[in-house]
């Protein structure tokens, strides 16, 4: 049993753990942790890595359980993160083959964070052609049993990347070189149907 946080376009490395498990629970029952990737992910641009961050209305008091995070629309968030999206991966292979089953998250609005980043991981799960068997937490526990990989801190933006990952083509890397455990959706638009190999 693999145990991860939810996540916004979660990095390679996060659907690389999935992949490798048949059984997957989610923690529903954690406090909100800033800077993380539960709202957080990170593209390739022309610029080099950018992060694409969802703006959240109650996440600045203490002790905000996950699922009761709200997203928040003072911003046209939504607007900015496809426009980057699109500039970053319209020339990759796959892009145009891809953007109808993303665009829609970028139109439509979610009030919790929660039911946003489940529901786009559902899709990229289909895209990515891999059932699991899905479940979530019903308490918070600080100790896990020896039967749960408990990833729940192990895949951060603060924390080292394994510079050792498999490369793949990626639109900018004659510019940059190979940038590592980007979002999903870098493996997906320039990998296409050959991304879930990779995993």
């Amino acid at each position: 049993m693999l145990l991860l946080t939810t996540a916004y376009l979660a990095p390679v490395s996060y659907y690389s753990e999935m992949y490798k498990n048949s059984d997957i629970m989610f923690e529903k029952c954690e406090n909100y942790i800033k800077q993380s990737y539960r709202n957080r992910c990170c593209i390739a641009t022309a610029n080099g890595a950018m992060n694409l961050t969802i703006p959240i209305e109650n996440g600045n008091k203490d002790k905000t359980l996950i699922n009761d995070i709200k997203i928040s629309y003072s911003t046209a968030w939504q607007q900015q993160h496809w426009r980057a999206i699109e500039a970053a991966y319209r020339s990759s292979a796959f892009f145009e083959y891809y953007k109808d089953d993303f665009i829609h998250f970028y139109e439509k609005q979610w009030t919790f964070l929660w039911d946003f980043n489940f529901e786009i991981q559902e899709k990229v799960l289909k895209l990515l052609d891999i059932e699991k068997n899905i479940s979530f937490t019903k308490t918070y526990e600080h100790q896990t049993t020896e039967n749960i990989l408990d990833f729940r801190d192990s895949i951060h933006p603060k924390k080292p990347k394994n510079l050792d990952a498999k490369q793949y083509y990626q639109v900018f890397d004659s510019k940059f070189g190979f940038i590592a455990d980007l979002s999903i959706i870098d493996l997906l638009f320039n990998m296409g149907n050959e991304s879930v190999l990779y995993l």
